[in-house]
């Protein structure tokens, strides 16, 4: 399975990329467990800049931005 974490305060953006990685791995045919990261010092543990931020398997792949669903597919399909 397939770790997944939104990292943000809950706005409608997180929210938003929260949506798009369900949406995504249902596409990309995989498994994945989505956490939302509410806590900033352990936001701040990864290199990001900005929020929103997505992390797949410990490893920050997007922030400050929301994705398209299909990048996120692209590194869902990577990380199997």
């Amino acid at each position: 399975m397939i770790e997944v974490k939104v990292l943000g305060p809950g706005c409608a953006r997180c929210k938003r990329l929260e949506q798009l990685a369900h949406e995504a791995a249902t596409q990309a045919g995989v498994e994945v467990n989505v956490t939302h990261v509410h806590d900033m010092a352990a936001i701040l543990a990864y290199p990001i800049v900005s929020t929103p931020g997505l992390v797949i398997n410990e490893k920050l792949v997007s922030s400050a931005r929301i994705p398209q669903k299909d990048e996120i597919v692209a590194w869902l399909k990577e990380a199997v």
